[in-house]
């Protein structure tokens, strides 16, 4: 293991004179010996909230012979400018900017690769596809190749609550000064500038309710061919970004591997539920290969390495499974098997109503999602799905009979559904669940369909009320182990708030479950192989020294006030406070939502979050309070939003935003 240096703060100079901040770590003879570079380049705060994981990571690569390199996007952290929006050509260019620079440093050896969770993972896709010479490898991590339909914004043309949150999320971080001891003197000005420039990014979104032209900008989707660098895609099966590793490793050309765990929004050695492996160590295999051209056996690994989930409880914090090994993607030994719903049990006709006794109805209450979890898990247990037996009360469900033996699904299932609406705009959500013997519910997979998107999220059509379509109902790619003696459970309903925002109104669809089917991607039980090369658990990583001043605080809690018809979802969401002491500043970072209905009426649904930013030293305090609330009629979303900033017990700056939004077949 190298021995290595840190440089707390290098500027680089971007070609209009912008300036952008990176902390480095090294080996000590970087100089003498140059070394590949490494870019993680995110917008979340290299000098405080990220520096402990920065350590962590950045400081292994430099130990084992590369640089590691965190740069702050424009207008972040410490770094110039203001921040407008995600994935903006201005931050492409500057991380082309950024790489080219790197290869220049003398100790860098004209070689670098970019690694990255979420916003990381994304850029790093996207700046390969624009391919600048010096960047030899990608690793990306919990990302999308599509930024409309497999993001955190829609869902199928659903609008998801996350939408709302992750809006929220970025509105605080952006009201975050730098650090003056960085930036010296113009701290204030600096900051003053993100506060009135940065904008409600909400009202950007949800202004782009179909997929046009700014959602395709970012999405490598529309051009897999113009990556040209090898790439390992990273996620995990409670992370929202599952979906993209399977695309990637079907559509790039180019030398590729996927891993697939059990853990959320999470970089692998974090992990979360479910088993952390050294991810680090598997990193520096991928850059020991594609930047030293050291002949290691990457190019002879199988194409996926996925996680294969055991049956368990809903309410268990562990996730039982294994390992397991697909030379390439798609796997030939993956068959399609294909259900008609009437036939998963014979006496589904007996449960039927209405004019058909073939058609089965549901109209779901709003409730239907209330034990949902989040559509992408940031911690490890609390925003996880709780026991659908919750949920299916509001739900129209079809068993399979009692098993008869152990059967394992590795890919995406679908339903096609032949159906009719009696209104216009209509979604369904559909889930599968493993239920055991005693009844429990696990959630498997889900999937959302806005019904005016059956054919374009690009142009939606409205639905004529009391036609029957077939539509396809994808669900999200699972590998899941269903035991002998359990049973496999199809829900479907017609809302899954807050998860997902409902439609204008409440609608009714009628099914056919004769004329629908549900396909399952079936792996065969002889196919039970265990990975060929396993996966170790992470051994000690460099650390920062902290003072932790109150823990963390996770909730999960659901109100209905029967008296009143008031139904409220409260999620509390505060990290850790604690002392950094290289830099002695207290960090604090609270968040609580709220989804809220009353009477099972949709135009009282209402989500709300509150962020608390706060950072404290002697001689310097600084708190900033956002709260965003997202309402809406039949025919509008509503937003309104406050941004308070305080300096010591002052405050100093405060705008208020108050913004109608026409709906647009969502």
């Amino acid at each position: 293991m190298k021995d290595i240096n840190i440089i707390e703060n290098e500027w680089i100079p971007m070609s209009d004179g912008t300036n952008l901040a990176a902390k480095i770590w090294l080996p000590t003879d970087a100089e003498e010996n140059p070394v590949p570079g490494i870019l993680e380049y995110i917008p979340y705060r290299k000098r405080d909230l990220k520096a402990v994981n920065d350590q962590k990571m950045h400081g292994f690569f430099a130990h084992n012979a590369y640089a590691g390199i965190r740069v702050d996007l424009r207008g972040s952290g410490d770094s110039e400018g203001i921040l407008r929006d995600e994935y903006l050509q201005q931050e492409l260019n500057d991380g082309i900017e950024d790489i080219k620079w790197i290869a220049s440093q003398p100790w860098c050896d004209g070689n670098v690769g970019m690694i990255g969770i979420s916003w990381g993972g994304f850029n790093g896709l996207q700046i390969a596809a624009l391919q600048p010479p010096e960047l030899k490898a990608v690793i990306t991590v919990a990302s999308s190749d599509d930024r409309y339909a497999d993001d955190v914004h829609f869902m199928g043309g659903c609008l998801l609550s996350d939408n709302l949150s992750w809006a929220s999320v970025m509105f605080a971080n952006n009201s975050c000064p730098p650090d003056p001891e960085i930036v010296g003197e113009k701290w204030r000005s600096m900051w003053l500038e993100r506060l009135e420039g940065s904008g409600l990014w909400l009202k950007k979104w949800l202004e782009h309710q179909h997929r046009d032209d700014y959602w395709k900008h970012g999405s490598v989707c529309e051009d897999y061919d113009a990556i040209k660098c090898p790439v390992m895609a990273v996620s995990g099966w409670a992370d929202g970004y599952s979906n993209t590793v399977f695309r990637l490793l079907e559509n790039l050309k180019v030398p590729r591997h996927g891993i697939v765990g059990a853990y959320g929004h999470k970089y692998p050695h974090m992990g979360g539920p479910g088993p952390v492996i050294d991810f680090l160590s598997e990193s520096v295999r991928w850059w020991d290969q594609w930047l030293k051209n050291i002949d290691n056996g990457v190019k002879e690994e199988p194409m996926l390495r996925t996680y294969m989930l055991d049956s368990v409880s809903p309410l268990s914090s562990d996730r039982p499974g294994r390992w397991i090994d697909e030379q390439s993607w798609p796997s030939s030994r993956i068959e399609e098997d294909t259900y008609r719903l009437d036939a998963l049990d014979l006496g589904l006709h007996n449960l039927s109503s209405g004019e058909d006794k073939e058609a089965l109805s549901i109209q779901s209450p709003l409730n239907v999602g209330l034990f949902a979890g989040k559509w992408c898990s940031y911690s490890e247990s609390t925003d996880l799905p709780s026991d659908q037996r919750e949920e299916d009360g509001g739900a129209l469900v079809i068993n399979s009979s009692v098993l008869k033996e152990d059967y394992e699904i590795l890919g995406k299932p679908y339903l096609t559904l032949k159906l009719k609406s009696n209104k216009r705009v209509a979604m369904v959500a559909a889930r599968i669940s493993d239920v055991g013997p005693d009844g429990r519910a696990t959630r498997v997979t889900f999937g959302l369909l806005n019904l005016t998107h059956r054919d374009s999220n690009e142009e939606p059509r409205e639905l004529e009320p009391g036609k029957i379509y077939e539509v396809k109902v994808p669900m999200n790619y699972i590998a899941q182990s269903f035991p002998a003696g359990n049973h496999i459970r199809i829900s479907i309903s017609t809302s899954y708030w807050p998860l997902a925002w409902p439609s204008p109104e409440p609608s009714k669809l009628t099914i056919y479950p004769t004329e629908s089917f549900l396909v399952l991607p079936h792996r065969k039980a002889g196919e039970r192989d265990v990975s060929k090369r396993a996966l170790k658990k992470p051994g000690k990583l460099d650390e920062l020294e902290t003072t932790l001043l109150v823990p963390a605080k996770r909730e999960w809690i659901v109100e209905r006030n029967l008296a009143t018809n008031e139904v409220t979802l409260k999620i509390e969401n505060d990290d850790p406070q604690y002392l950094l002491h290289h830099t002695g500043t207290e960090l604090r970072k609270d968040v609580t939502e709220k989804y809220y209905y009353s009477n099972n009426k949709y135009d009282t649904v209402r989500g709300e979050v509150k962020s608390v930013r706060e950072f404290r030293r002697e001689g310097w305090k600084i708190k900033t309070i956002t709260r965003t609330i997202l309402t809406s009629t039949r025919t509008h979303f509503l937003i309104r939003a406050t941004l308070d900033a305080y300096e010591g017990d002052l405050r100093v700056y405060n705008k208020s935003f108050d913004e109608r939004i026409a709906r647009d077949l969502v």
